[in-house]
């Protein structure tokens, strides 16, 4: 097949590549049992397996994870001499979230000006199907070995796939890995994510007194449990540019890949007009270089209900986002040292670590991401892109640890306007169709490179 009847190839395949989406968006495959029915995960998990089988994957089956999640796994056996790639995606979805702040029903696939909306449509159904319209595409005419995993838990973060991988890591053995669980710059730019933020998360109390009492007789000298936890919260930014300030971590670092516009990062991220943007530094440095705090949640009195009384205890969730080349674990330890002595008037500090996750950031000297690049610049007329993300995804530092000399590439349909995790989450159909060019170029690039 020549370049420009496997570009053609997958422009005939997007209607299908559309309705294929329209049956996967319309499961509501949100992995908390509090929220939605274990059904629905099993529901997508089956058509996931069906859909690869067909696709031509061998051995495409269901396999229980410690959290007890459902991964898809398969594989096709490579051509004598060939590389093997191993393909990832998760078929579960962030809830909803508020209904009411949906133009179109989550769960139905809705075309409104060019784009598809629906929860999971870009996070992360939409790269399920582009590597079935890669695959596809392709045919028999499959260069490589293949390994298929579909993860079941990602976004509830409870771990499943990683325990699965550490106890079984001949299933997951491949020369080249395709984290497909991201995305481009912007749409039209192809992009390679090559970095991602770790973190640390930590839930402090404060306690002052024995219990509430009434502000009326004795405020002014008893001791406010939420006023000492907001001036310990307080220090942990600047007071004039809003920069991460904790004691004990290099807060100055900055990005050397793909920049990050300003007023497109405040459009993206819904920035009030008037309202300036915190820290200092270019916007990627902010993103993907510096550690950066967010307080997640407090627990105290709420407004409506409250009494005229003084709060005896008081506690906060924080997170630090840590970037790479900045250790995890000595990360959580500065943020707990440093709101431990942050406390004022000798109120009492417990800290306990909700969890860690180290940063990762991939080599990108190999003939894999040759191999990309070449495809990328066919497909997108450009050079590949790096770019850096702030979320974690602790699969690649486990899979970095088990295959140390498999070449880890994080690429995807997911750019800006998406609104992942969001209401009205949507994607650029373009962008899974020009993804799935791109990967089946790759796959035949990367074989032809490392051929044996």
């Amino acid at each position: 097949m020549t370049m420009s009847e496997l570009a053609a190839k997958i422009a005939e395949l997007m209607p299908r590549a559309k309705a294929d989406l329209a049956e996967l968006v319309a499961v509501r495959s949100v992995a908390d049992p509090r929220q939605y029915p274990p059904e629905e995960c099993q529901r997508a998990a089956r058509w996931v397996a069906d859909a690869f089988t067909e696709a031509g994957l061998c051995d495409v089956h269901l396999a229980e994870t410690p959290d007890g999640s459902h991964a898809v796994i398969g594989h096709r056996p490579p051509p004598p001499g060939a590389p093997t790639v191993l393909l990832y995606c998760h078929y579960d979805v962030q809830p909803p979230l508020d209904d009411a702040a949906w133009t179109t029903p989550p769960f139905t696939l809705t075309e409104r000006d060019g784009r598809w909306y629906g929860r999971g449509t870009a996070d992360c159904k939409g790269n399920i199907v582009m590597h079935l319209t890669a695959l596809r595409a392709l045919g028999d005419d499959i260069p490589v070995g293949l390994k298929f995993v579909a993860e079941g838990s990602e976004e509830q973060g409870t771990g499943g796939l990683e325990a699965y991988v550490a106890q079984h890591p001949e299933q997951f053995l491949a020369d080249a890995l395709l984290v497909c669980d991201t995305g481009n710059a912007e749409v039209g730019t192809g992009t390679a994510t090559v970095t991602l933020r770790g973190l640390a998360n930590l839930v402090v109390t404060v306690d002052t007194l024995e219990g509430e009492v009434h502000s009326g007789m004795f405020g002014g000298p008893a001791p406010d449990a939420l006023a000492a936890l907001i001036q310990m919260l307080s220090t942990l930014r600047d007071p004039v540019s809003g920069a991460t300030t904790v004691d004990g971590l290099d807060c100055e670092g900055s990005w050397e890949g793909v920049g990050y516009d300003e007023t497109q990062f405040r459009k993206d991220a819904g920035v009030l007009d008037g309202v300036r943007l915190t820290g200092t530094g270019t916007v990627a440095d902010r993103l993907w270089a510096r550690p950066a705090v967010t307080v997640l949640g407090i627990d105290c009195p709420p407004v409506v209900g409250s009494a005229a009384a003084l709060p005896a205890t008081a506690r906060a969730r924080v997170s630090l986002r840590v970037p790479p080349g900045t250790d995890a674990q000595a990360a959580r330890a500065a943020l707990t040292g440093h709101l431990t002595q942050a406390a004022p008037w000798g109120a009492r500090v417990t800290v306990e670590t909700e969890g860690t996750g180290s940063a990762f950031r991939a080599a990108t000297d190999g003939p894999a991401y040759t191999a990309l690049g070449a495809a990328m610049r066919t497909v997108y007329g450009k050079p590949l892109a790096f770019l850096g993300q702030g979320g974690s995804i602790p699969l690649c530092n486990v899979l970095a640890a088990t295959y140390p000399r498999a070449e880890i590439i994080l690429m995807g349909v997911e750019e800006p306007r998406c609104l992942i995790h969001a209401p009205n989450e949507s994607v650029d159909p373009t962008e899974i169709e020009h993804m799935a060019h791109v990967e089946a170029l790759f796959l035949r690039e990367f074989a032809a490179s490392v051929r044996r």
